[in-house]
């Protein structure tokens, strides 16, 4: 499915103030396959669906998951990737490849299908640290790209025009050539260069699953993200199923992150108003709890909440009369000076005559509840 640059949906480009390129910025990710065209008819009108309906949840996914998607879901695969924990490389799956899909098919949609966990692997950082990696079985890797597909019909039309990690049609490439044309062509005081340490691997999976849902409400499809993120990893013949984190190297992986980070980012927090987030408890002393009454802690706590807004509120006008202190002259306030601790009044010009206070009077210490509270 080609998009064109005038489907009515803000681009990049558009966003950034960039002039609009020739070529199509939306594409897919999918891939030509003889005879086939890139996206059926089904995806494409669920393309359209996302688009026109921006709180439209998908009940009726999985059935886009045919044969032909999961064939072109295994010809996209790299074919001298390593294999992982059944050891099946892509030479030896494509032997006798139209049976295996058609099992696989079957199993997926029966609910039989059954993820395998990631095979656990380690690459060395340009700062010497070790990158933990998740490579997944054949089977997996292919039930989660034709998976990908589907959802990318879905997020390709939610995600903002800044992302470009990890979504099809675009690259770091894209995200430079926007950065150099806002350093040449707008008003740029600095440059903010950040990275989310071990983002992969502290991922919360029921925010993530939760995410999820906000499109998506096939139970089918779920399940197949929590089969996913439940595989667990295998490390040295030793099985672990980390609390956190989705295995990064696998192919769902950057599909979920971008939508873990797309409901966190600027302008999308409308969704956690959806989200019922657990409510914050009061955690009380094991031995106060046991001495006291439910009714007599609840009361407490209300009385102390009530003494911390009270003190707030002292604090607050301690600050606002402080810093509006001054001595009034003709011309206007002035300032105290001297150090915070001990600042004082300034002293009037030789000769004239103070307003506001004798000159033999002592010096005034203001004191600093600022600097106070503090310390």
């Amino acid at each position: 499915m080609n998009l064109s640059n005038n489907d009515g949906q803000p681009s990049a480009e558009r966003e950034e103030g960039r002039p609009q390129i020739e070529e199509n910025t939306l594409q897919p990710n999918t891939h030509l396959t003889q005879g086939k065209e890139r996206v059926s008819q089904g995806l494409e009108r669920v393309r359209t669906a996302a688009r026109e309906h921006k709180e439209m949840r998908f009940t009726a996914l999985l059935h886009h998951m045919t044969v032909d998607l999961l064939r072109e879901s295994f010809y996209a695969l790299k074919r001298k990737a390593a294999p992982g924990v059944d050891g099946v490389t892509w030479q030896e799956y494509e032997t006798g490849l139209e049976e295996r899909l058609v099992d696989l098919h079957s199993r997926v949609h029966r609910g039989a299908y059954r993820a395998q966990p990631s095979k656990r692997k380690y690459i060395e950082k340009s700062d010497g640290r070790l990158r933990p990696l998740g490579i997944a079985a054949l089977e997996d890797k292919i039930a989660q790209a034709a998976a990908v597909t589907i959802l990318n019909q879905i997020y390709e039309e939610d995600f903002l025009g800044f992302s470009y990690g990890f979504r099809p049609g675009r690259s770091q490439h894209d995200a430079l050539d926007a950065l150099a044309f806002a350093i040449e062509h707008k008003k740029v005081n600095y440059i903010l260069d950040c990275d989310i340490r071990s983002f992969f691997d502290n991922l919360d999976k029921s925010w993530l699953l939760q995410f999820v849902e906000h499109r998506v409400a096939d139970r089918r499809i779920l399940r197949l993200i929590q089969k996913w993120l439940k595989a667990g990893v295998m490390e040295d013949g030793i099985w672990s199923d980390p609390e956190t984190g989705t295995p990064q190297g696998s192919v769902a992986s950057p599909l979920l992150a971008n939508i873990y980070l797309h409901y966190g980012a600027p302008g999308q927090t409308w969704c956690f108003q959806r989200v019922k987030f657990p409510p914050r408890q009061e955690v009380q002393p094991p031995h106060r709890e046991s001495s006291l009454g439910s009714e007599e802690v609840t009361n407490r706590t209300k009385r102390r909440q009530s003494d911390e807004r009270a003190v707030t509120k002292v604090k607050r006008l301690s600050l606002v009369k402080y810093l509006t202190a001054g001595r009034q002259y003709r011309s206007g306030w002035e300032a105290p000076v001297g150090t915070p601790q001990m600042a004082r009044w300034p002293e009037t010009a030789a000769g004239s005559v103070s307003t506001a206070r004798s000159d033999k009077e002592a010096s005034r210490d203001l004191g600093d509840p600022l600097w106070s509270w503090s310390s």
